[in-house]
């Protein structure tokens, strides 16, 4: 826990929070969204600058295995970080653990994951005629320890004053301390719907959206930026909220 205001909804004051949505692969947009995050902190620096990426760094894009690098060794010095686990990682952690869960992830984008681990596996390929073992345990080897280690440590959940930061979001009516892992990684209706109160404004991704939302009880920034070469932020700071975005 980042730190917590009596007053809702807010961030403690000091602090300045930027929560980045899925980047499914997208390199180019993730270093294209924190210059633009440099440049208005080198305009307006706070005391402390927080990024806290959503999940959802893999698969679909072109360069997962540059994404979960420069994560891991390459964000600027000034920012504090925190990093949330996706349902995409959840699924290639699975694939690298057993072949039984290789169909699921391949056709949600696992294999362009692959591809960017130096895997050849050829385009339009039908996932059933894959030889789903052998291309896990190449797979396997082919992801440095130093990847497998960063995905497997991914918590589910990082709170930050009045916000909770989620990859898909909480279960109504649940306590936010008894929700599922499950749920956090995957629920969509049940929790898009619901007009009540979480317990804390949820931030999170998962679900594409054509522009941010913002509603009295969540924050939704996931802009697919697989394929709307947008990828957004959101930035929180007491009492505001703004978005950063790439593709506008």
């Amino acid at each position: 826990m980042i730190g917590r205001n009596s007053k809702s909804p807010s961030i403690p004051a000091g602090i300045r929070v930027y929560a980045i949505g899925d980047i499914h692969g997208r390199l180019d947009l993730l270093k294209q969204l924190l210059g633009m995050i440099e440049a208005a902190e080198e305009s307006w620096p706070a005391e402390r600058a927080i990024l806290i990426f959503l999940g959802d760094y893999v698969d679909r894009g072109p360069d997962s295995r540059g994404v979960i690098e420069l994560l891991r060794t390459g964000l600027p010095e000034r920012f504090e970080h925190a990093f949330l686990r996706g349902n995409h990682e959840e699924m290639m952690l699975q694939s690298l653990q057993s072949a039984e869960y290789f169909d699921l992830w391949a056709i949600n984008g696992g294999l362009a994951t692959a591809r960017s681990y130096g895997l050849e596996i050829a385009e339009n390929t039908p996932v059933r005629e894959l030889d789903s073992f052998a291309i896990c345990q190449e797979l396997a080897e082919a992801v440095p320890q130093s990847h497998k280690d960063f995905m497997r440590a991914l918590p589910i959940k990082v709170e930050a004053g009045d916000y909770l930061f989620v990859h898909a979001g909480v279960r109504p009516n649940v306590p936010l301390n008894a929700q599922t892992d499950r749920d956090c990684l995957l629920i969509r209706d049940e929790f898009l719907t619901y007009q009540g109160d979480f317990g804390k404004v949820v931030v999170h991704g998962h679900t594409p959206v054509p522009e941010p939302e913002s509603h009295h009880n969540r924050i939704g920034i996931d802009t697919g930026a697989f394929y709307t070469g947008r990828l957004t932020a959101v930035c929180l700071e007491e009492r505001t909220r703004r978005f950063i975005s790439t593709g506008l």
